[in-house]
C-alpha cells in the first residue's frame, strides 16, 4: 500500500507527516498516548514547561521500550538455553 499524508497534534503543535496506510493507526494513537501522557504530567506534577512535560513523556516511553528489550532478550535465552538441552538430550537418545 501507499504513502499518505497525515497531520498528527503533539502539545498543540500539529505536524504533516508522510505514513504507510497500514501504519496510520498506530502513528495516530502514539501521538494519543503521547498527548494523555503529557496530559498526566500537567495535572499530576508542577510542571508547566511544555518542553519540560515532552521530555518526561519521552523518558516514559523510552524506559518502556527498554524494559520491554530486555524482556525479550531474557526470554530468548530461556529459549535458547531449552532448545540447547532437548538437543542434548535428543542426540543422547538417538546414541543409543
Amino acid at each position: 500500500m501507499g504513502e499518505i499524508s497525515i497531520k498528527i497534534t503533539i502539545s498543540d503543535r500539529i505536524y504533516p507527516l508522510k505514513v504507510n496506510m497500514e501504519e496510520e493507526e498506530i502513528v495516530r494513537r502514539a501521538a494519543k498516548m503521547i498527548n494523555e501522557r503529557i496530559k498526566d504530567y500537567q495535572e499530576n506534577y508542577a510542571v508547566r514547561d511544555k518542553q519540560d512535560l515532552l521530555s518526561m513523556a519521552v523518558l516514559h516511553y523510552a524506559t518502556a521500550v527498554l524494559r520491554t528489550e530486555n524482556k525479550v532478550q531474557s526470554q530468548d535465552t530461556a529459549v535458547a538455553d531449552k532448545v540447547e538441552e532437548l538437543d542434548g538430550l535428543l542426540n543422547d537418545f538417538f546414541k543409543k
